[in-house]
């Protein structure tokens, strides 16, 4: 019985690895098709690759994943947007990039059971849709406010690793928002100056955040690993502290 339990844990490993090198690889083909092939000069296509090469993706993959995205025969991924909440009604929205919207959809409303899947439009005014940019650099004494206007952002908060596991203990983290068509120039200025860029994209910052219990976040946690799970969840976006 112990053989077979660790046998059936070693294919669940492998399943879960499996699944975000299947999300890695989407990333890079999505930055690669709507932004320059060459990393360069596409911020997000650099951090989808750094991500992909941090989860021992084979640098064999990473090029084909690039080449795929930046040909005329890239997939044609359709984004699907579900608004809802969890359960004890924290707002959330989730992006999902698929080759098959026909499949994806009722899989979703499926594992929104245990939520509250709502319309389109029905809650997206909880949030506010910015240009947001991730980054961190060596510990110093840093201005976080005249790094931002030098970097032309409207706004910056601290950011540690409990919130971005891409922002490593010992180093300063920040996230900058900005408006969505400043994304690039944003990122090339943080990575001249010091900064290792780790997310630059459109996202939605939700305007009031809730507070639950321990018991009641761990069953929110619950809910949003088994979206998470779903292999063509690209992000999610809740308005949890």
């Amino acid at each position: 019985m112990g053989r077979q339990w660790l046998h059936s844990k070693k294919a669940v490993a492998s399943k879960k690895k499996a699944q975000a090198t299947g999300k890695l690889v989407r990333e890079i083909v999505v930055a690669a098709k709507l932004g320059d092939p060459d990393p360069d000069m596409n911020p997000r296509l650099a951090q989808a690759c750094e991500k992909a090469r941090k989860a021992s993706v084979s640098k064999d993959v990473i090029e084909r994943a690039k080449l795929k995205g930046g040909g005329g025969d890239a997939p044609t991924l359709s984004s699907l947007m579900f608004e809802g909440y969890t359960p004890h009604k924290v707002p959330l929205i989730v992006e999902t990039l698929t080759d098959n919207p026909n499949r994806t959809a009722p899989e979703l409303r499926v594992l929104f059971r245990k939520g509250q899947l709502g319309a389109p439009g029905s809650n997206k005014f909880l949030f506010d849709l910015v240009g947001m940019v991730e980054a961190h650099r060596e510990m110093a004494e840093v201005d976080l406010e005249e790094a931002a206007i030098e970097a032309g952002a409207n706004e910056v908060d601290p950011l540690a690793t409990n919130q971005n596991d891409d922002i490593p203990e010992d180093a300063l983290g920040a996230r900058f928002l900005c408006e969505r068509g400043d994304i690039h120039s944003v990122s090339q200025w943080l990575a001249e100056n010091g900064w290792k860029v780790v997310t630059s994209e459109p996202g939605y910052v939700p305007k009031n955040l809730c507070n639950l219990s321990d018991e009641q976040r761990e069953e929110v946690g619950e809910f949003l690993e088994i979206l998470d799970d779903h292999d063509d969840v690209h992000r999610i976006w809740v308005a949890l502290e």
